[in-house]
């Protein structure tokens, strides 16, 4: 099996990130079902695992365990989605994506344990992202890492990942409304999805929340040992640069000041709980004590792009997954805190089924200008809407019709209008093709 055929093999099946069809369920028997009979890779006593649910920052608060643990000699594991360019980015050892043709052999394992069940008859209650998932397993388990960093993909209790009756450490980034005809219509809902993480005796690392409710819930559900970020950490930022910025964060053991090559106050709350989940891997496993100088190297060297990332300077290009409210929001005050932006040219594109009106509401303060793009993604959303949103902001919008060519009209407008700020935002993947359009990035 080759990478192409590999993939070609896991789209038969449902793939809600392509389609936004989700496949209902009541629990996770498929998935354990496919674990089992691949030989539980993902169960090992001496393998940790830190598992990550939420609804903003979880693949960045991932990110920077991942690479603190790698800084500090622990081989990793780190499982994500969605990616950016490749379907091998989702599965990283020791930092580094596996290759295709790692992919391609990790896919045929799984293919033919599938296959073997019944080979006129596939299991087709699987989706893609179980496959997927399966593969992380196995990958880490071929690796024989010593840690593996796990991020849900969608909600948390009946998501493919959720399948360990115990683990080490579970996060909670902040939740917001996000997937509500999937995961519920109310913060309340949608948290008692990402608190099916919660295992009898983990520790549960809880990231400031928003929204009183989601914090008051996950406290209720903690069987185990609960750290409150808020309450047992303090951060602030110290200073910032384009592309970086000092941050410094007191925990109860240490104190942490490191260059982080991420923007925004939200970056430096998902660095707080990062070093509160390293903090606690300590509980479990006594012989490790993560060295200040891990912590502050692993912060500095995280790569994670798409993310209030600048691919350019002049004029300023900044290209973000921002997709909802909450996300737009804090997108908007790091563009005014870092930037001290005041007119801004957005090119904007959205996922189908993305909150386009919570969205705009908040960026079209700064909004001097929106190009409304569709994006390669099967999932992209009609642009008109997204003019329509904007036009009822009174903000001055119009359709263009590709996410290159949108980039190309705003960085025409910056000599002709004297704009000198250009984000890109709305989703991630629209995020991602602005950025391998400025940056010549192969896909």
């Amino acid at each position: 099996m080759t990478y192409d055929e590999a993939i070609e093999w896991l789209l038969t099946f449902a793939d809600f990130e392509r389609s936004g069809s989700f496949q209902d369920r009541p629990d996770v028997a498929p998935m354990l079902a496919l674990l089992e009979r691949l030989g539980n890779p993902h169960v090992n006593p001496f393998r940790h695992t830190i598992h990550i649910a939420g609804s903003k920052g979880k693949g960045s608060v991932a990110a920077m365990i991942e690479s603190a643990l790698r800084t500090d000699g622990t081989k990793t594991g780190l499982y994500t989605s969605p990616h950016l360019y490749g379907y091998t980015e989702r599965i990283r050892l020791n930092g580094e994506s596996i290759t295709r043709d790692t992919f391609a052999a990790l896919a045929a394992e799984v293919r033919a344990t599938v296959e073997e069940k019944d080979s006129a008859r596939h299991d087709r209650s699987l989706v893609t992202f179980d496959l997927l998932t399966a593969m992380a397993f196995l990958a880490h388990k071929q690796a024989d890492v010593d840690v593996q960093v796990i991020e849900v993909g969608l909600g948390g209790r009946v998501d493919s990942t959720n399948v360990f009756e115990k683990k080490e450490i579970a996060v909670i980034t902040p939740i917001s409304l996000e997937h509500t005809a999937i995961l519920g219509s109310s913060v309340e809902e949608i948290t008692h999805q990402k608190a099916g993480i919660i295992t009898s005796d983990c520790t549960i690392v809880l990231a400031p929340q928003e929204h009183p409710e989601a914090a008051a819930i996950v406290s209720h559900a903690a069987a185990g040992s609960l750290v409150d970020v808020r309450n047992a950490y303090q951060w602030r930022r110290v200073s910032h640069r384009l592309r970086s910025q000092m941050i410094y964060i007191q925990g109860p053991e240490r104190e942490i000041r490191a260059d982080l090559p991420l923007l925004g106050k939200h970056q430096i709350e998902n660095a707080a709980t990062a070093v509160a989940a390293l903090d606690a891997r300590y509980d479990h496993d006594p012989l490790y004590s993560p060295s200040d100088v891990s912590i502050h190297d692993g912060l500095a060297s995280v790569r994670w792009p798409c993310r209030i990332e600048v691919v350019r300077e002049d004029p300023l290009v900044i290209v973000d997954g921002a997709h909802n409210r909450d996300s737009a929001r804090r997108l908007a005050e790091t563009l005014v805190e870092y930037f001290a932006a005041g007119r801004v040219l957005f090119v904007i594109g959205c996922g189908s089924d993305k909150d386009i009106d919570g969205l705009a509401e908040e960026l079209a303060p700064l909004a001097v200008r929106v190009l409304a793009v569709r994006s390669e993604h099967p999932r992209a959303m009609d642009p008109q809407r997204i003019v329509e949103a904007f036009g009822r902001l009174n903000v001055d919008s119009e359709i263009v019709n590709n996410v290159p060519n949108g980039v190309d009209r705003a960085l025409a407008a910056t000599s002709d209008a004297g704009f000198t700020l250009i984000c890109v935002a709305g989703s991630l993947f629209v995020a991602a093709e602005a950025r391998a359009h400025v940056l010549g990035v192969r896909t």
